[in-house]
C-alpha cells in the first residue's frame, strides 16, 4: 500500500499525525510540569496556612494560660518577698511585722497617751507598714527591671543574628547587666541547669517580675519553643513595642503632672491647717486627742482622708 503512495503523500500523512499528537498530547497525558508547579504552589500555600494557623493557636493558648495563672493564682507572702527581691523567709517577714507593730504602737502611745491610738498604731505597724515596704520595694525593682529590659533584648537579638546560641546570649546578660536583670537571668540559667526548659524558666521569671514586659518575653519564647520561627525578628518587634510603651508612659506622666500636684496640695491642706491652728491656739485643737469624742472624730476624719487620697491616686494613675 505504501508503494502506491507518493513521497509527498507520506510526508503529509506523517506531518498530520505529528501535529495531531502535538495538540492532543496535553489532553491525553496532561501538562505534567504545569500540574507539578501548580501542586507545589498550592501545597506551599497550604503548609504556610497550616503553620500560621498553628502559630495563632499557640499564641492564643499561651495567652489563655497566662491569663488563667494571673487571675486564679493567689499571691502568697513568699511570692511577695520574691517580687520585692528580698532573701527573707516567711518567719523572718512575720518577725519584722511584729517588731514594726511594737515600735509603731509604742511611739504612738508615747506621743498621744491614748490606748485607742496605740491600738491603731499596732495595726498600722503590723499590717500596713510591712506590706507597704514590700510594695515599695517591688515597685522600685520593677521600675529598674523595665528600664534595662529592652537593652537586654537587644543583646539577645544581636547575639542570635551573629550566630550565638540563645543560652550564650542569656549568660552575657547574666554577667554584664545591672541588677535586678542580672540576678533574674542568672536564676533562669540555674533553673535550666536544674532541668527546667527555657520556656518554663522564663515563665518563672515572669512570675517573680510581674510586669507586661517579662510576660511578653515569656510568651514569645514559649511560642518559639512550640512552633519555631525567627526568634531574633520576634524579639526585635518586642523590643520596639517596649520602647514605644516607655515613650507613652513618659507622655502620660507629663500630662498628669498637673493633676498630681493638685492632688498633693488638696491632701496636704487638712494636716497643714491643723498644724497652723495648733501653733496659734493649742487649747482649741487639743480637744481632738484629749477627749474621747475628739479621738473618734479624728479617727473617722483620718479614714475619710485616706479614702479620698486613694481615690485621687486611682484617678491620676494610668496603666499602659
Amino acid at each position: 500500500m505504501f508503494n502506491n503512495m507518493s513521497p509527498a503523500s507520506i510526508v503529509i500523512g506523517v506531518s498530520f499525525v505529528v501535529c495531531a499528537l502535538v495538540f492532543a498530547w496535553p489532553l491525553i497525558a496532561g501538562d505534567s510540569n504545569g500540574d507539578k508547579r501548580r501542586k507545589a504552589i498550592v501545597g506551599g500555600r497550604t503548609v504556610r496556612l497550616e503553620q500560621d494557623t498553628q502559630r495563632r493557636r499557640n499564641v492564643a493558648e499561651s495567652l489563655r494560660q497566662l491569663d488563667q495563672k494571673q487571675t486564679k493564682k493567689r499571691v502568697s507572702i513568699e511570692d511577695k518577698i520574691a517580687q520585692a527581691g528580698l532573701g527573707w523567709t516567711k518567719s523572718q517577714f512575720f518577725g519584722f511585722a511584729c517588731v514594726s507593730a511594737i515600735v509603731v504602737g509604742f511611739i504612738v502611745l508615747l506621743f498621744s497617751m491614748s490606748i485607742p491610738f496605740a491600738m491603731l498604731g499596732l495595726v498600722v505597724g503590723g499590717l500596713g507598714l510591712p506590706n507597704w515596704f514590700l510594695a515599695n520595694r517591688k515597685k522600685k525593682r520593677l521600675k529598674t527591671f523595665i528600664e534595662s529590659f529592652p537593652a537586654a533584648l537587644d543583646i539577645i537579638i544581636r547575639g542570635v543574628r551573629a550566630g550565638l546560641p540563645l543560652g550564650e546570649c542569656l549568660k552575657v546578660i547574666a554577667t554584664e547587666s545591672p541588677e535586678p536583670l542580672r540576678g533574674e537571668f542568672r536564676t533562669v540559667i540555674e533553673s535550666q541547669q536544674m532541668g527546667f526548659t527555657l520556656a518554663e524558666a522564663v515563665q518563672r521569671m515572669a512570675e517573680r517580675t510581674p510586669c507586661a514586659e517579662s510576660n511578653f518575653f515569656a510568651i514569645a519564647l514559649g511560642i518559639q519553643a512550640k512552633a519555631g520561627g525567627n526568634i531574633s525578628e520576634t524579639l526585635a518587634n518586642l523590643s520596639r513595642v517596649l520602647r514605644e510603651r516607655k515613650k507613652m508612659k513618659m507622655k502620660i506622666k507629663a500630662m498628669s503632672t498637673e493633676a498630681t500636684a493638685s492632688a498633693g496640695i488638696i491632701a496636704c491642706m487638712p494636716p497643714g491647717v491643723a498644724v497652723m491652728v495648733y501653733l496659734s491656739n493649742p487649747e482649741y485643737i487639743s480637744l481632738l486627742w484629749t477627749t474621747t469624742t475628739g479621738q473618734i472624730t479624728l479617727m473617722i476624719s483620718a479614714a475619710w482622708m485616706f479614702l479620698g487620697v486613694m481615690v485621687m491616686r486611682k484617678m491620676i494613675n494610668f496603666e499602659v
